[in-house]
C-alpha cells in the first residue's frame, strides 16, 4: 500500500469530484503559464454557520429514530465509503476532500435545541446524534458544541441516541452516565475493521480499534446502554472480520448489535473507487464487482429497505451468518426501552446557562 508523492496523508478522499449543482469549477489541468503549481489544500477549515434550526425530521424507514441532530457538517474523520459526503453538495463543496476539510459549525446549535425543547408543539422523542456526520469528530474537542447539547438534553430530560467512531465521546462520560439513570441516552460505536492498516487507510482520523473497545468496556462499566454498529460490511476488504467484531463486542460488554453493508451513491462510487484503486489495486475489481453484486449491478442503491442490507446471494450469506453470530453471542441482550415520561421544561433561570 504504498503512496505516491501525490497522495493526501490524513485523508480517506484523495479527489474533489464535480459537484452537480455548480456551473462552473476550478480547473487546474492545465497549469502552463503559472507561477506555482495548483495543489489541492488539506488543512482543516471551519465555516460558521448561524442555524435556524437544529433539529431534523429523519424520513427513512431505514433509521430507528425520527428525529436526528447535526451540530457539524462535513467530517475530519474522512471515511472514504461515507454516503454522508453527497449532502457537501448543498453547501457548494465537493463531496471529496471538501468534505473532510471544509467543516461547517453550527456554535448556536445548543440555544436552538432548548428553543425547540420550550415550545409547545414539541413532544419528547428520542433524537439521533448524529444522523449524518460524526459529533464527536475531532473539532468537537476544541469546541465543544456536542457537549453543551448533551446538557440540554440532561436539563430538559429528553432521550437522544449517539452513534460514534471517536473515543472523545468517554469526555462526556459524566452527563451520559445522568441521563442512563433514567434510560434516556443509548451509545453505539461503530466498528468497521479491527485491521489496523484498514482502518487507517479507510478511517484516516477515527479512534483506533482499541480506543473503540475502551468506549464500550467504559459505558458498560458506567450502566451506559451501550451497542455496537457494524458497518459498512465492504466483501472482499472487511467481511470475514464479522465473528470477531461480533465476539468481541459481546465480551466487552455491547447490549446490542447491528450492520449494514456498504452502497456508494453519488460521488461517492468515484471517491471510493479511486480510493481502492489507490490502497488495494489487486483486489480493486473484485471488491467493486461484489458491492455491485449485491446492489443490481451498480454501485448505487437509494430503495428504502434494500440499501442498508443488499440483496443477491453475497447479501443473504451475509445476513444470515450474522444472524448466526447474533443468536451466539447477543441472546437475551438487548438496550433498555427510551423513557419518554421524565420529559421538563426546567423555567428561564436555568436556560440561561446557554
Amino acid at each position: 500500500m504504498e503512496a505516491s508523492h501525490e497522495f493526501l496523508k490524513g485523508r480517506g478522499a484523495q479527489i474533489n469530484p464535480t459537484n452537480p449543482f455548480l456551473k462552473q469549477e476550478l480547473d487546474n489541468a492545465a497549469q502552463e503559464g503559472i507561477d506555482e503549481p495548483l495543489t489541492m489544500r488539506i488543512e482543516t477549515e471551519i465555516r460558521l454557520e448561524h442555524a435556524k434550526k437544529i433539529i431534523n425530521k429523519v424520513p427513512s424507514p431505514d433509521i430507528p429514530l425520527d428525529f436526528s441532530i447535526n451540530p457539524y457538517q462535513g467530517c475530519e474523520h474522512g471515511c472514504a465509503y461515507c454516503y454522508a459526503r453527497n449532502t457537501h453538495h448543498y453547501w457548494g463543496y465537493s463531496a471529496g476532500v471538501d468534505f473532510e476539510r471544509k467543516i461547517i459549525v453550527k456554535k448556536n446549535a445548543a440555544e436552538l435545541l432548548a428553543a425547540e425543547f420550550e415550545k409547545k408543539s414539541w413532544n419528547p422523542a428520542p433524537i439521533m446524534f448524529s444522523g449524518n456526520t460524526d459529533c464527536y469528530q475531532p473539532l468537537e474537542r476544541k469546541l465543544g458544541i456536542t457537549r453543551k447539547c448533551l446538557e440540554v438534553f440532561k436539563l430538559y430530560r429528553n432521550p437522544v441516541g449517539i452513534i460514534t467512531k471517536n473515543h472523545l465521546v468517554l469526555r462526556d462520560l459524566d452527563i451520559l452516565e445522568v441521563l442512563a439513570q433514567e434510560n434516556l441516552v443509548h451509545v453505539f460505536v461503530s466498528i468497521t475493521t479491527i485491521n489496523p492498516k484498514l482502518r487507517s487507510a479507510m478511517e484516516p482520523r477515527t479512534s483506533t480499534i482499541s480506543k473503540r473497545w475502551e468506549v464500550i468496556e467504559a459505558c458498560a462499566r458506567k450502566n451506559i446502554p451501550v451497542g455496537v454498529m457494524i458497518g459498512p460490511i465492504i466483501p472482499g476488504l472487511n467481511n470475514h472480520e464479522l465473528p470477531e467484531i461480533m465476539e468481541t463486542a459481546a465480551q466487552r460488554g455491547a447490549g446490542s448489535i447491528g450492520y449494514s453493508t456498504v452502497r456508494l451513491n453519488g460521488a461517492v462510487g468515484e471517491i471510493f473507487e479511486n480510493w481502492i484503486r489507490i490502497h488495494f489495486p489487486e483486489r480493486a475489481e473484485k471488491v467493486l464487482n461484489q458491492i455491485k453484486s449485491m446492489h443490481g449491478g451498480t454501485l448505487n442503491d437509494s430503495e428504502f429497505g434494500r440499501r442498508m442490507r443488499g440483496e443477491g446471494k453475497l447479501a443473504e450469506s451475509i445476513s444470515h451468518l450474522y444472524k448466526l453470530l447474533k443468536e451466539r453471542y447477543f441472546a437475551g441482550r438487548s438496550l433498555p426501552a427510551y423513557n419518554l415520561t421524565a420529559f421538563r421544561k426546567p423555567g428561564d433561570s436555568q436556560l440561561s446557562l446557554f
